[in-house]
């Protein structure tokens, strides 16, 4: 997410201290680090001086007794298949944007990672031989976080979305409609009206940047128009405009309605593939898109297009496929309530690791000194490069979770929460172990 949740406590000498103390313990271990960026990997020779078992435990040990009591971590070598390092690993603690690995897994395990979310037009009406449609079209909105106008999707996903623009010209295209005599309705009954999440009471929440429906138009707006569903009558405004500016003229308004029984689809438009937006999603964290992914898992594997019913398919999932019992009330990770182990995390890396969603989730983390929240962190270090992780940040909490590979090639799953400690010296404790994580040679 773009903006965290995040309020510094108002004792700055206390936060001083932390950050005081936290660069001394950092230094060394820095500087070690920056050898292989500067100077290439080691030769094999060299491994021996890479720090070890034992070492990477007093390390650990060290750096969470500084963290202080509300901090907890669990690191899990894949190779060798042994637990390196636990301590606290079974107290449950806020996930914050960790939650996102939990909905990601979900989405791919229950849809698949070339899924697709499909917005559409479906026509009430009859089509007449001189190309009028007689009747009204209705934009069926599909859960797709992505659709809105293509200079958005450029500004803000780099092209990668659904737009407006391509429904327009599919359905002129597809069924060579030049007049359209009734109007233009958008639909959003695929999810509830509820705009927020649990942290906000399902109220409209900055903190989610953008407005949850199964039918937002640019994340949310909706221009002038105001009322319980202003953001379908704003999507099927603009594809009113949208059509017109292509030559289709349109006689009736736009405003919002669920599709009658018996609606014929004239054209639809596929978002991108699901491994696709989790790579929108999990990077720069993205609030609106997972709270979005959410109410999609509710509609197609729950009971409704509703946060509840989501964060119950995601619970189900977790538990059949990973053994663990997170509490899950959002998709974000914005709520307090949301309640998981460093274990629990480090067990559901573990398991997914092996597996081909496994392959697409790692692949859609950040990346330590080169994409999304991680880009500025670690860089010029061994962990550049080689460790992918999710961030997670609330006020009071700060957590790390990912994979990475070691000095001797091993795949190590860790989870380091670090809680009730300032956000920068946090950081760098977490930088400072996965730093460690990425020098080292556990032995098998």
């Amino acid at each position: 997410m773009r903006r965290k949740r995040v309020r510094q406590g108002a004792n700055s000498d206390h936060a001083g201290t932390f950050r005081r103390r936290a660069r001394l313990t950092f230094r060394a271990g820095a500087l070690a680090a920056l050898a292989p960026a500067l100077f290439g990997a080691p030769a094999p020779a060299a491994a021996a001086s890479a720090p070890g078992l034992a070492e990477v435990q007093a390390d650990f040990r060290g750096e969470l007794a500084l963290a202080g009591g509300a901090s907890s971590a669990f690191v899990y070598d894949l190779t060798a298949k042994s637990t390196l390092f636990s301590e606290r690993a079974s107290v449950l603690r806020r996930p914050a944007s960790v939650e996102k690995l939990f909905t990601a897994t979900t989405a791919l395990e229950e849809l698949g990672p070339n899924a697709r979310l499909a917005t559409s037009v479906l026509g009430a009406g009859r089509l007449l031989a001189n190309g009028t449609w007689e009747g009204s079209l209705y934009l069926r909105g599909g859960g797709d976080p992505t659709f809105g106008s293509s200079s958005f999707i450029r500004s803000h996903y780099g092209g990668v979305g659904t737009s407006v623009g391509t429904l327009a010209a599919a359905i002129a295209r597809a069924d060579h409609i030049r007049r359209v005599t009734g109007s233009i309705y958008g639909d959003e009954s695929l999810f509830d009206s509820l705009r927020g999440e649990p942290s906000s009471g399902y109220a409209p929440d900055p903190f989610l940047e953008g407005s949850l429906s199964a039918l937002s138009f640019d994340r949310g707006i909706t221009g002038s128009l105001r009322g319980p569903h202003a953001q379908a009558a704003y999507a099927a405004r603009r594809l009113r405009a949208t059509l017109r500016a292509d030559g289709v003229v349109v006689a009736g308004g736009a405003a919002a309605a669920t599709t009658p029984a018996g609606a014929l689809e004239l054209a639809r438009a596929e978002s991108p593939r699901l491994s696709q937006l989790l790579a929108l999603t999990l990077p720069p964290s993205d609030n609106f898109f997972a709270e979005t992914l959410l109410k999609d898992l509710g509609a197609r594997f729950g009971r409704a297009g509703t946060t509840a019913a989501g964060a119950a398919v995601v619970r189900r999932t977790v538990a059949a496929f990973a053994g663990i019992h997170p509490r899950v009330v959002d998709g974000s990770g914005l709520s307090n309530s949301d309640l998981t182990s460093t274990y629990e995390v480090a067990q559901l890396l573990a398991t997914l690791a092996p597996t081909p969603i496994g392959a697409v989730l790692r692949s859609d983390l950040a990346v330590a000194g080169r994409t999304g929240t991680l880009e500025k962190r670690m860089r010029g270090t061994a962990a550049a490069g080689r460790c992918e992780a999710k961030t997670g940040t609330l006020t009071g909490a700060s957590n790390l979770a990912g994979y990475c590979s070691s000095a001797n090639g091993h795949v190590l799953a860790f989870a380091i929460f670090t809680d009730a400690i300032p956000v920068p010296y946090a950081h760098t404790i977490q930088d400072h172990l996965v730093i460690t994580l990425a020098r080292s040679a556990p032995e098998p």
